[in-house]
Formats: structure tokens, C-alpha cells, sequence
């Protein structure tokens, strides 16, 4: 099967959350899923600190006038909470022209992640920079590559100077995806996948038990139709905001403990 369709399991064996696209296994430029040499970082660039996942749409669909580019416009989109989200599989509109330890065609060759930050001094916090090290490290221990194989987009962009993505120092960052690949950086903490009283941890895009969706939507008055889709994702993220929760629409032990409240009232 192909390594980028096993690339979401790989992400969740390593301890890091992940979600999905609808339509993400064919989302693509090209007919097939890519054959991948590395992985590409950026950022989305997009101003609006107040949301978690402000640029996902525009990863997926494309971005209109004036500087018109068709989506998808990358293969990962990583949120400012750490989530991370698979959207394609397929050839991607994120490189443009360069090349990078040898590879030219990044849009190809190259899994492109955008990760949520202004580019205008937007500080990286470490949920997001922890989750951004250990994915890149997954990616290339999942296709094989060494960790030189990991670049900015502003390192492959030619000619040099005419991309800024992403604002950290690539550089130290590599050093720390290495230490991840070797072991020594400590894995991200999992959520465990059931609380005390046995219910299981649920986020979208995975086989959830059906009687446990059930109760999470009737506790957060929507439709209960047990299936964990995007509307449920939505009505979770508002809940934990309210909740001050970490809004990642993952339903852990945590979120179930502040459901029971909700359940309660």
C-alpha cells in the first residue's frame, strides 16, 4: 500500500492526533498517491490568531483572486493545537520552482505540511512546535529518508529569498527532528484511548463506537446520529473553548469528564 496512505496510522502510533478530510485518499493533482523523497514545511500566512485552524479550507480547496492556485495546496495541515490533518495524497500545489538535496518537482516529491502561523512574528508555541518536530520524524523513519531530507520551503524556493516559509530556524529545527528520529527526544504524551469508566476516546475520521458518539452529541444537543463527522468535530472545538480545553475535537478523558458535567446540568 502506498506510504502515504499509511501515513495517518503511522502519525497516531507515534502519539501525535490526527484527523481527517473528507476525501483526503484521492484528493490530489495527480491520479495516484505521490511516491515521497522528504517533506516540505511551510506556513499558511493567514492573520487570524484568534482561530485554530483559520487556513485548513484553503489548504484543501485552493485559493481564489488575485493570486489564484488550485488546491490542494498541501498534504498535512497542522493546527495551532498540535492537530494534525491529512488532506491529500496526490500531487500538491505547495513547492513551486527549486529544488532541494537534489530533488526538483517538490510538488511531487516532496509531502508538503502547512503548519497555522502568520509569518508576521507570530510566536511557535510548543504544542505546535512539539507536534511539527515529531511529525516531520515520523514521516521520514515511515518513508525512509534521512533527516536532510527534511527542508523549508524558503530553503527549496529558487531563486533564494523569494519565500519566508516557515519563521523558525530550520536548521535547529532538523536537529530536533533528528533526536526525535533517534529516540532522544521524549515522544509526545498520548491520550489514553479510553477514560476510567471504559469510554472509548473518539475524534473524526476513525471507527468510533457509535453508542459513545451518541451520548457525546446528545450531550452537546446536536443531532445524534453516531457518526463523528465535521458538524460533531465543530459543536466539540466550541464546547472546549468554553471549557478552556485544548480545542483539538479530540474526546479524551479530560473532554468526558467535562461532558459528564454538561450531561449532569
Amino acid at each position: 500500500m502506498s506510504k502515504m496512505l499509511t501515513l495517518p496510522e503511522a502519525l497516531i502510533k507515534a502519539g501525535l492526533q490526527v484527523a481527517y478530510a473528507p476525501g483526503w485518499e484521492k484528493r490530489g493533482l495527480s491520479s495516484g498517491p505521490i511516491v515521497p523523497e522528504g517533506v516540505m514545511c511551510h506556513h499558511t500566512g493567514i492573520n487570524r490568531v484568534d482561530l485554530v485552524s483559520p487556513g485548513l479550507n484553503t489548504v484543501i480547496k485552493g485559493r481564489g483572486p488575485p493570486s489564484a492556485l488550485r488546491g490542494p495546496l498541501c498534504h498535512w495541515h497542522l493546527n495551532r493545537v498540535g492537530l494534525w490533518t491529512a488532506v491529500a495524497t496526490g500531487r500538491a500545489n505547495h513547492a513551486g520552482g527549486g529544488q532541494w538535496d537534489g530533488v526538483h518537482d517538490g510538488n511531487s516529491r516532496y509531502i508538503g505540511i502547512e503548519a497555522e502561523n502568520n509569518g508576521i512574528g507570530e510566536p511557535w508555541n510548543a504544542k505546535i512546535m512539539e507536534a511539527y518536530i515529531h511529525g516531520v520524524a515520523t514521516m521520514l523513519t515511515h518513508i525512509g529518508k534521512p533527516v536532510k531530507r527534511c527542508c523549508g520551503h524558503k530553503e527549496y524556493a529558487e531563486p533564494h529569498g523569494r519565500k519566508s516559509d516557515p519563521t523558525f530556524d530550520m536548521i535547529g529545527f532538523r536537529t530536533n527532528v533528528s533526536l526525535a528520529m533517534h529516540g532522544i527526544m521524549p515522544p509526545p504524551i498520548q491520550i489514553p484511548p479510553a477514560d476510567v469508566t471504559g469510554r472509548p476516546t473518539l475524534r473524526e475520521g476513525r471507527n468510533n463506537d457509535k453508542s459513545a458518539v451518541k451520548l457525546l452529541q446528545k450531550a452537546l444537543k446536536i443531532e445524534a446520529d453516531g457518526v463523528f463527522g465535521p458538524a460533531t468535530t465543530k459543536a466539540v472545538r466550541a464546547f472546549q473553548r468554553a471549557h478552556d480545553l485544548v480545542p483539538d475535537a479530540i474526546v479524551g478523558p479530560k473532554t468526558w469528564s467535562f461532558i459528564d458535567q454538561a450531561l449532569k446540568a
